[in-house]
């Protein structure tokens, strides 16, 4: 008898040693809340990480450094719609969504700031400032010259990124649909892209996001718009009139601590430091929007 517990007791212990790693395997995996969507959200919740899991007491594994390796707005709501209570996520997205997909798709979107889209040149160009129309002109190809703008006698080599065509907003606040723009341009699949080709090119004209490490290897250069910089004063006045909105979202039960997420990244003091960084105008009063 002594033999047989003393068997048993050797076994329960092993039993206790595989099954411990297992539960706190587990427990871990619980604790982890995704989130996932376009680069430029990204990086406002990336710069956050820290203040959000303090806040929420959660680990959070974010998704959205490269929009070209399958992260993007799609990537984004797809992700929020895969949450359950096993498997808390959210999403985040760089432009406005339409009220149909919102619908449709049982979203809740989360508003948390407005991004200036910069018009960008290379740094070798000698123009600082540009009208709204002219920015339009380029665009469509009425305008094909530098020197027609003051600069240069130079062909402009027009750099586009004509992202989620079907959603309103973004680029679309300087031309309404893509076919407007000028068929004769180089069209890139990412803001990477986009940087590279502005600084290859002397004579290059392009848009891209604020929200964006630049580093010191760029040769970009932001112009102003009938002479106001892309500010977030400027945007708040409707002085710039280039921008889009950056929203978080989720289905229709996110749980506390998601929600809690996000509202510390709506309303948070660490976010101001990172709009100011960014040239993002937060939206004072953010809500959510369900339709």
């Amino acid at each position: 008898m002594r033999m047989l517990k003393k068997w048993l007791g050797i076994c329960a212990g092993f039993l206790v040693i595989w099954i411990t790693p297992l539960e706190n395997l587990h427990a871990e995996t619980d604790k982890v809340i995704t989130g996932a969507g376009a680069h430029f959200a990204w990086v406002i919740f990336d710069s956050l990480k820290a203040d959000l899991e303090s806040v929420s007491g959660r680990t959070i594994k974010l998704h959205g450094r490269n929009s070209t390796l399958g992260m993007g707005c799609n990537a984004g709501i797809k992700t929020a719609l895969q949450n359950s209570p096993d498997n808390e996520t959210f999403g985040f997205v760089c432009c406005p969504l339409s009220d149909e997909e919102v619908t449709s798709k049982k979203l809740k979107v989360y508003p948390i700031a407005l991004e200036p889209v910069y018009v960008v040149v290379n740094q070798a160009n000698p123009i600082n400032d540009i009208s709204e129309e002219q920015v339009r002109a380029v665009m469509r190809g009425d305008v094909i010259n530098w020197k027609e703008l003051g600069g240069a006698d130079e062909p402009i080599v027009l750099v586009a990124r004509l992202h989620c065509k079907k959603r309103p907003g973004h680029w679309k606040t300087i031309l309404p649909d893509a076919p407007l723009y000028r068929q004769k341009r180089l069209n890139v699949k990412s803001a990477a892209d986009m940087v590279q080709r502005i600084s290859d090119f002397k004579s290059s004209f392009g848009h891209i996001g604020s929200t964006w490490e630049f580093g010191p290897d760029s040769r970009l250069k932001v112009l102003s718009v009938n002479g106001f910089m892309p500010t977030p004063e400027n945007l708040k006045l409707k002085r710039y009139p280039f921008y889009r909105e950056l929203s978080a979202v989720t289905d229709y039960h996110p749980s506390v601590d998601v929600l809690d997420i996000i509202h510390e990244v709506q309303t948070g003091p660490a976010f101001r430091k990172i709009a100011v960084k960014y040239n993002l105008l937060p939206l004072q009063n953010a809500q959510v929007h369900d339709r």
